[in-house]
């Protein structure tokens, strides 16, 4: 959603930017994809009214791709519409290259990577459940039902 936000950031001028975010956050804060739809191309034909035609068109045709997170069920559209768990390793690994400063090979650094990496899957850090995968068993058992009706 970010990259999308920005694309069409782009094609807005800097003094309208603060109004097309706006109407970008009024899509992606629906309760389901059918109201989101139906918002995006409330949003395209305002941006279309705007005078921002290149705008509208790379909303119509680029949307359904930023709102595949809502198939998932509500429980888990955070985290699936983020990335932050794999921010916050990143972070880590950055945080302690930059202690050590310079390597003298590839390989040592590869080894702190690795070294921190299996700390942070050993603690209890890396023992949490990013997901609750029960849910998303009974909504697949649940679609498997209504197909064999």
């Amino acid at each position: 959603m970010v990259h999308f936000y920005r694309n069409v950031f782009t094609l807005a001028p800097t003094g309208k930017v603060r109004e097309v975010a706006a109407l970008l956050k009024a899509i992606h804060a629906q309760e389901d994809q059918e109201a989101a739809r139906a918002k995006a191309a409330l949003v395209a034909d305002k941006l279309q009214a705007m005078r921002l035609p290149k705008a509208a068109a790379l909303v119509r045709s680029g949307i359904e791709e930023t709102l595949a997170y809502m198939a998932f069920p509500r429980e888990h559209r955070t985290r699936v519409r983020t990335n932050n768990g794999l921010e916050r390793i990143m972070r880590e690994i950055r945080r302690r290259t930059r202690v050590v400063g310079t390597f003298p090979d590839g390989e040592s650094a590869v080894m702190l990577v690795g070294a921190r990496l299996r700390h942070l899957a050993g603690t209890k850090w890396g023992t949490r459940r990013y997901l609750d995968m029960t849910r998303l068993r009974e909504a697949d058992q649940a679609q498997e039902a209504a197909a064999a009706v």
